[in-house]
């Protein structure tokens, strides 16, 4: 293998591990922004909430407690971690090349 090829594979990687932690950030802001009440007239926690119910619309009511704060929790924390365990495993993936 050469090294430029070397070089790319490990950028992307690092691409792909950004792009997963900062997407685990949005949601994990948008969790903190609900537990602590937020004002949701604020011009950042609209957009939080809104990349954050972007990125998790594939478990939006996949939990449905009666318990708000737990809902949150679990329905914008799981897309979270998936996140970060799918992201960080194609970047080590892609790093091994």
């Amino acid at each position: 293998m050469s090294r430029s090829y070397r070089h790319g594979s490990n950028q992307a990687a690092t691409v792909v591990a950004v792009a997963a932690d900062v997407m685990a950030v949005i949601l994990g802001l948008w969790i903190l922004f609900a537990l602590l009440d937020a004002n949701r007239a604020n011009d950042l926690v609209t957009v939080v909430h809104d990349a954050a119910s972007w990125l998790a619309g594939w478990s939006h009511d996949l939990f449905t407690m009666d318990t708000d704060w737990l809902r949150t929790v679990l329905n914008y924390g799981l897309p979270a971690v998936v996140y970060l365990f799918i992201g960080h495993a194609i970047a080590g993936r892609l790093r091994r090349g």
